[in-house]
């Protein structure tokens, strides 16, 4: 065979290759673009409300997501399409309150609840599930095992823990008086010195120094980083792959950032509750002291000021007694939660077996701003606290009363910047939190 043949022969197989690659490629998008309206308009979530584009992509989803703009995106999308919106191809979020609780978190046949979702819940490098990526049976076995822990009689031990904590703060706060600081660095050097306390017998030495740990500011960036990497994950099948395998799943990119175990085990446990606590009081103490929430304000000075000359007097017992300082705590929870979203949970009898289901309790409590003390009174049905609390709850409960109640027992405290919408924040699972700028002074009872 000539020189000239074989080559004209080759140049056709390679003419009649790229050929059928470019069908099967355009095959290929062809039934990808099928299979995604098909998905947007017959598929089992087609007959729930939301924005056709969301319907038809991840994309827009994914943007506000790492942008940190999608808790305030879901508000908008529930006020226009109500209390049920598709918010992603398969995914739905839900805003309605304590029935739709019971129907997604509540007790039910294990067969018949919906699972955790894996793309949120992250099992660790080990491969071992821990307490909140495991299934339901091992969750409840672990759970049994921690309730212990959290019984009635050792929440009481707790007790003077709590209260020196308290006295300690109180303490720090008391020598920047009249000047300007920020009380949400006090607030979580605080919780999270209190947890260090519990779980390991010393303290992180954060009030003390009064700014948080290098392991601290750590985690609050690996919130940020998983939502970039979660967006990353939910692109498609490979680039879930790639994140997990190549990325979480490499020895050799955890051994180019060695770190120490223990001052990080130290720093990761005491996270769990500690900062969602802080971030509950730091949204008590500037919704408190908003113009518009002076009277409840007032109230809750004269309930706290009214029952307790010093820290010394207050208990875990009294303190829940106190109904102003329960009524300002919930009503704090209702309009700013302090995580944004309850963790995501797949398919179930709710939905069809394919669909993701997220609670967002934000948008269903953000609506109103003001404190009504009366609220929960007079709404007996809203049970979504109830629901809430577990025994580690309880804690954070006690703790909260007892830190607010030492706050408003001791200062005055006025915020830098009333008029500034320190809610507008970002949330990557949890609040990404401005400076909560205040000046504290001596309360004039105490002076």
């Amino acid at each position: 065979m000539s020189t000239a043949s074989y080559v004209q022969q080759n140049g056709h197989d390679l003419s009649t290759l790229l050929s059928t690659l470019a069908l099967i490629a355009a095959s290929a998008i062809v039934l990808y673009i099928i299979s995604i309206f098909k998905t947007a308009f017959f598929g089992p979530l087609s007959h729930f409300p939301g924005p056709r584009l969301r319907a038809i992509s991840k994309l827009p989803g994914i943007y506000t997501s790492v942008k940190g703009r999608e808790a305030i995106t879901r508000v908008a999308l529930h006020d226009r399409y109500g209390p049920m919106v598709r918010v992603n191809p398969n995914e739905l979020s839900y805003s309605g309150g304590a029935e739709a609780w019971a129907a997604i978190y509540g007790s039910r046949k294990q067969d018949d609840r919906p699972h955790k979702d894996p793309m949120f819940y992250v099992v660790g490098v080990n491969g071992v599930p821990d307490l909140s990526s495991a299934d339901f049976s091992t969750h409840t076995r672990q759970r049994k095992i921690l309730s212990l822990s959290f019984s009635d009689k050792s929440l009481r031990d707790f007790e003077p823990i709590i209260r020196s904590w308290a006295v300690k703060m109180v303490k720090k706060l008391s020598n920047k008086h009249g000047t300007s600081i920020d009380m949400m660095t006090y607030l979580n050097c605080t919780t999270f010195d209190i947890m260090g306390d519990l779980t390991f017998n010393e303290d992180l030495k954060m009030l003390e120094n009064e700014e948080l740990s290098h392991w601290v500011k750590t985690i609050f960036g690996g919130f940020k980083a998983g939502t970039f990497w979660r967006g990353i994950r939910q692109l498609s099948t490979f680039s879930d792959w790639t994140v997990r395998k190549l990325l979480f799943g490499s020895k050799k990119v955890r051994l180019m950032h060695p770190v120490d175990v223990r001052a990080w085990s130290k720093a990761d446990e005491s996270s769990v509750g500690s900062e969602t606590t802080a971030t509950a009081l730091s949204g008590m103490t500037y919704l408190l002291h908003l113009p518009k929430n002076k009277t409840s304000l007032e109230s809750l000075k004269e309930d706290v000021r009214g029952s307790f000359t010093g820290i010394q007097d207050m208990t875990f017992e009294n303190l829940a007694r106190l109904k102003c300082l329960q009524a300002v705590i919930q009503e704090s929870l209702r309009i700013y939660p302090p995580i944004r979203k309850t963790f995501d949970q797949n398919g179930g009898s709710t939905t069809s077996d394919t669909g993701t289901i997220i609670l967002m309790q934000w948008s269903r409590f953000q609506s109103v701003l003001r404190i009504v003390l009366g609220r929960f009174d007079l709404l007996p049905n809203m049970t979504l606290f109830n629901l809430l609390i577990t025994h580690v709850q309880s804690l954070a409960y006690h703790e909260m009363r007892f830190l607010l109640a030492s706050l408003v027992l001791n200062f005055d405290i006025e915020l830098l910047r009333p008029t500034e919408d320190w809610l507008d924040q970002e949330t990557h699972i949890l609040w990404e939190k401005k400076p909560l700028m205040c000046v504290l002074r001596r309360a004039e009872a105490l002076d």
